[in-house]
Parts: structure tokens; sequence; C-alpha cells
């Protein structure tokens, strides 16, 4: 592997913004300090991790709407269970539905699976799957009833929270305006009240989505017997009652797919988590149905790097883990999908030995495109898909999508969840139910070969990412970070700022960071930029030059994947730390 190394170390000993966030009893970080304040009433009140990260995601979904998550969306999460010792992967992405079909969209004229600015983003809804993920993250490990957990979310619904400037910010886009009118009666009323953005400071309320929260108290205080049997109540209610309903009504209204059985057969899941190690750490995470691995396939690549050698956020450091993800990102285009429905080449993918094979491609030059796909251990022979460039321009770095939280509780639990979906200015208003559906169906190809193709009932290869980190078979970190395809770069980013080059949580969020468009957007209509690199405003405009003589396109850009998120435990004392990311209004508190 022929890297220039810029022997000149950049120095990590680094000021903050913000101050790491510690304490003993229970520690939460999230998109917003509203957010977070409801995990910590549950924290407060004698409930546990799981039910603060349930509290705080259902509260997210009032809180947070701006950053593309709703109520009848999707959401991945990590835990670990420090009773049972049960490390595992969540997995509450919605499904397609059942007449959500490659001949469908063929028959329709599309060779892609389409969403807004547009009328066609009904064609793209999946079942809601997030709601089921907090009732089975209660039902297996909560303490609390759902109606105690959503006390919080229904408050804020009803009563109002304060317009903050960043959602004020998010609302003037004038797309999401023009979304919400082309779906009347879409939300133009509830977010643009008197015909504009609520004033920041000014009490914003959101009746609809409080009534339906509501339904899921009543149809948890009806319900003779456990606690689970409350659960289970709410959650007939969700995919089989009431709500369900309006979700079909809607959709049938407007054109979409989904109907009551999809709901019906809805199930969020546990599942066993794929892992790599680094640094002496074990890095858990989600299967292929999500893009996780790519981060799991660049360490492997980068065990074979002198990381400190090349310094932080150097020309050379940027160059090699932009080229490293490269390789990552062609096989996550050529092998990545639902492994319930495909198979997936999983084990070569993490193979050790197939990632120093896979390492000695990078060179000293930028690779002007995406490279090819390699052909890992069990892997068939590679089809050639070459992707396909957008059209002249550069790609702008958006600050809307998706929101990430964490939860460590003084009893050692963890829980982190990244809650995604029903972007404003891509989906629809659902009026009945005070929130837009998902769109993530667009993730999908209308290829019947391909693992990541279109099938009734199976997960579109989401974006939506989290990790947990071990280390001595202890659980001792998270890492979470919204950006879409970013996200799995942030990530990176984070994890050997704090592995490699010893930051504290804080500093680990706020150092700059970098993102390759070299690859299709997992997003319709899936935007190519070839040898695009975007660079934060952080770094210095000689690392810029630099990286610009080894072939990389610089665009510079205002954030690459905003609101990241860093949780630490020491196993020894029990202390626990958090950082925040100040490019969103995303908030640490603990006690």
């Amino acid at each position: 592997m022929a890297i220039a190394h810029d022997r000149e170390h950049t120095d990590v000993t680094r000021t903050t913004s913000r101050p790491v966030i510690h304490g003993t009893h229970g520690i939460v970080s999230s998109g917003h300090a509203l957010t977070s304040m409801a995990a910590m009433r549950l924290l407060l009140s004698g409930g546990n991790a799981f039910d603060a990260a349930a509290a705080a995601g259902l509260a997210a979904a009032v809180i947070e709407p701006t950053a593309s998550y709703s109520l009848a969306a999707e959401g991945v999460g990590m835990l670990y269970h420090a009773a049972s010792g049960e490390l595992r992967a969540l997995s509450g992405q919605g499904v397609a539905p059942h007449a959500a079909t490659t001949d469908a969209f063929r028959a329709r004229g599309l060779d892609k699976i389409p969403t807004g600015p547009g009328a066609q983003a009904h064609l793209s809804f999946t079942v809601p799957g997030v709601v089921d993920a907090y009732l089975l993250l209660l039902e297996h490990y909560g303490t609390k009833t759902l109606g105690e957990v959503l006390v919080p979310a229904i408050e804020y619904a009803e009563r109002g929270f304060p317009m903050y400037e960043y959602m004020h910010r998010m609302l003037q886009d004038p797309e999401t305006l023009a979304q919400f009118e082309r779906y009347p009666p879409g939300g133009t009323a509830v977010f643009y009240p008197g015909g504009q953005a609520p004033a920041v400071g000014s009490l914003f309320v959101q009746p609809q989505l409080g009534q339906t929260l509501r339904l899921l108290v009543e149809a948890e205080g009806k319900t003779p017997g456990s606690r689970r049997d409350g659960l289970r109540a709410a959650r007939t209610v969700f995919y089989e009652g009431e709500i369900a309903r309006r979700v079909v009504a809607f959709s049938e209204r407007v054109g979409g797919f989904l109907q009551p059985g999809d709901l019906a057969r809805y199930r969020a899941r546990f599942e066993t988590p794929i892992h790599t190690t680094f640094a002496g750490c074990t890095i858990h995470t989600q299967s292929t149905w999500t893009q996780a691995a790519v981060l799991l396939q660049a360490l492997n690549m980068l065990e074979h790097v002198d990381l400190p050698a090349l310094g932080h956020n150097s020309p050379a450091y940027v160059h090699t883990l932009t080229e490293v993800l490269k390789l990552a990102f062609a096989d996550r285009e050529r092998y990545y999908g639902d492994p319930l429905f495909a198979a997936v080449p999983l084990e070569g993918l993490l193979d050790k030995d197939y990632a120093a094979q896979r390492v000695t491609g990078v060179g000293a030059q930028a690779c002007p495109e995406l490279p090819a796909c390699g052909t890992p251990p069990g892997a068939s022979s590679p089809a050639s898909r070459a992707p396909q460039a957008a059209a002249a321009g550069s790609p702008s770095a958006s600050d809307e999508g998706t929101t990430h939280l964490a939860v460590i509780d003084r009893d050692g639990n963890i829980v982190c969840l990244t809650p995604s979906g029903g972007v404003f200015r891509k989906s629809a208003f659902v009026p009945e139910l005070g929130c837009t559906l998902s769109t993530r169906s667009e993730m999908f190809f209308l290829d019947d070969t391909h693992a990541n193709g279109l099938q009734p009932g199976k997960r579109p290869r989401t974006t939506l990412v989290n990790y947990l980190v071990c280390r001595d078979g202890q659980p001792v970190m998270t890492f979470g970070c919204p950006g879409g395809d970013d996200q799995t770069q942030a990530n990176l980013q984070l994890m050997l700022n704090v592995l490699v080059f010893g930051m504290n949580p804080q500093q680990a969020v706020e150092a700059p960071r970098f993102s390759t468009q070299s690859m299709p957007n997992s997003f319709y209509p899936r935007v190519y930029y070839p040898g695009v690199l975007n660079l934060e405003a952080g770094f210095p405009d000689a690392v810029a030059e630099s990286l610009a003589a080894r072939g990389h396109t610089i665009n510079r850009v205002g954030a690459c994947g905003i609101g990241a998120v860093v949780t630490q435990r020491d196993p020894h004392t029990g202390v626990l730390a958090a950082g925040a990311d100040p490019r969103r209004p995303g908030y640490a508190v603990a006690w």
C-alpha cells in the first residue's frame, strides 16, 4: 500500500465548546435537551435504561420531527442487559408492503422507487416499525408501564414545547412547505399556523399527535392483567386497531401500497449482532440489512495502517480513510441486503485476510470513482454494476436527517437508538395521526437478483446504524450519528478519535469530520458524485489543498453527520461520560 505519510502529527489536545458530562447513576445524550430530559425523568423515577430510552425515543417523535423522525417510521438499536449479559441488536426497521413488488413499479414505468419532492412519495411507504421496537424493548427489559413512559411525550405534544432555532430553520425550507401542500390537508395547519413557521421561543403544540399517543395509553389502561399484557394491547391498537386503520386509510387515499395485513404481520426483532475486533476492542452492530458493516470492513483494513503516524485529520489520514471507505462502500453496493431474504457472504466480508488483501488497493492518489467491489470468501463472482454519475454540481450536506440517543444506567444497562424516517420535504403527513409515514422503501433496488432487491416483507438496506464497543468482554462505549450515508463514515471517525487518538467523548464529537460522496447515495434518486470529498469548515485550507493535489474533488460543507453521540462507562468505577454534538441542539445530562 503506497501512502505518503505526513509526519507532522496533529495536536488532539483540544478544548471543546462544551464540557464532557459525567455521572454515576445515569446518563443520557440525545438530539435535544427535552428529549434527554424525557429519559432522565424515567431514570429519576426508578426506571432503567430501557424505560428511559423508550421514553426518549417517543418524546423525540414529538420534539424532533424536523430531524426526519416520525412516530410512524423506523429505528435501529444496540443494547446490553447487565443482569443477563445479553448483548443484542434491535431491528425496528419497517418492511416493504405485500403489494410493493418490482412488477408493480415496472408497470408504472419506474426503474427506481421514488419519493418527493413530487407526487409519488406514497409509493415508497414502509410499514411503521419504531413503535413495535419500543414496545419490544419495554416488554423484555423495561420495568415501567407504557403510560408512565409516554408521560413526557404526551406533555410535549399537548401542552407544547418552545420552538427552537434549528427546527424553525428547517421549517423555512420551501420544499418542506411545498411537500405538505402536495398532500392536503397535510401538516401546513400544524407546522405553519397563520401561514408561518412558529417563532423561536413560541409554544408549539401538536394535539393530533398527542391524541395518537393517548390511544396507546388508553388501550393499555383498559387491559387487565400484567404490564406485558398492557404493552401488547398497545401494540394491537397500533398495528391492528384504530391507528392501523388510520395509516391504511391514508395510504389508500393517496395511492400507496399499505394494507391491514402489512401492519398486522409486522414484528420488530432482537438479533445477534455482527462484530469485528480493533485496537483491543470488539465492535458490535447490526447486520447487512443496514450499512453498519461498512465501518467494520473499514476497521479491518485500517488494522494494516499506522494511523498515529499519519496524524489525526492530516491530509494522509483523511485520504487513507476515504479510500478505505470507498472500498467498503463498493462491497456494500454489491453484497449488502436483508439476510432474512438474501444470501450475504458476511463471514467473507468480515474476514481479516480479505481486508488485508483489499487494503492493498489504497494508493497515494485518490480513486477517481467508486472502485470495483471485491470477491470475499464465499461470494460468487461479482456482477458489474457501474453507478451513474450525477448531473453537474456539488452535493450539499443536509442537516435535516435522523436523530440519535443513548442511555446508560447505574446498573450498567446500555441502550443506543437511531430512530428516523418521514422526512418532511419527501414524505406525506397523515393528519389523522399527526405525523408523516416513512419512505424508506426508496432504498430498495428494483432488481430481483440483488441482495437489496425489493421483496414484500423485506427490510430495505437502511442507512441507520449504531455501535456498542466492548473491552475485555465488558461493554464500555456506544457510538451513534445521524447523516444518511455519512453515518458509517462519521461513526468511524468518532471511534478512531477515541480508540486511536485518546479523545474524550466531547472532543470526539467536536473534531472536524469529512465524508466521501464517491458512491451512489442510498436515497432516491441515488445521486453519485465520483471523487467528491466533503470537508467541514474546521479543516484548514492547507489540508484541503493537499487533498486536492491527491486527486480528491473538495467540497466544503457545514457539517458531516451532525448530531453525533458518544457515551462511555468505566466498568471498574461505574463512572459514566457522554458528549453531545454542538452541530445540532444535542444535549447530554447525568446524575
